[in-house]
């Protein structure tokens, strides 16, 4: 049970919102072609981040991103080491070949994420580009993705985690580092 003097807060709600705003803000300037441009949110905290960043690209841009979620549990190499879960709807109600999709989640570790997200993607179509935008980035890669978009790139122990809290589903916004005791 984790105590109160090992949980340190990364980002407040409102460092939060400022750190999705300038997300929003490079993935408009480096995104290139808007009308091209695709979010594809991984489950389970990239989803609701992906609607958050087409809020905001469409509230500074007026463009309306298509967003789409994507589910990589049976893409992952390490289901032997993961908790049992059942998979969620991988929804992409639109093309993506020849589009540039933007992978998004809230946290990146190992790459082992982001590399079974490639492998779905590919299953869904052949897109002009893959970038990928991550809340926070703690290190600790075990292969060769670096994401093209970073809210906050936070050092961490390999035994600490990072927890992410939205306000859609855990009814507030931001990020805690959890030390182990």
């Amino acid at each position: 049970m984790n105590t109160s003097s090992n949980v340190v807060k990364i980002l407040s709600a409102e460092e939060m919102r400022r750190t999705l705003n300038r997300l929003a803000s490079e993935v408009v300037e480096r995104g290139g072609d808007l009308s091209r441009l695709v979010l594809l949110g991984i489950y389970t905290r990239g989803v609701p981040l992906a609607h958050l960043l087409a809020q905001q690209i469409q509230r500074l841009e007026g463009v309306e991103l298509p967003v789409g979620a994507i589910d990589i549990t049976l893409y992952r190499d390490d289901l032997d080491k993961i908790s049992t879960r059942t998979p969620a709807r991988t929804e992409i109600p639109f093309d993506i070949s020849d589009r540039v999709v933007v992978l998004v989640d809230d946290v990146i570790f190992s790459g082992r994420t982001i590399r079974a997200a490639l492998n779905a993607v590919i299953d869904y179509g052949r897109p002009s580009a893959i970038r990928l935008a991550v809340l926070i980035d703690r290190g600790h890669r075990e292969l060769p993705v670096r994401p093209d978009f970073v809210g906050k790139t936070l050092p961490t122990a390999k035994d600490e985690s990072v927890k992410v809290f939205l306000q859609d589903t855990d009814g507030r916004d931001g990020v805690e580092l959890l030390k182990r005791a």
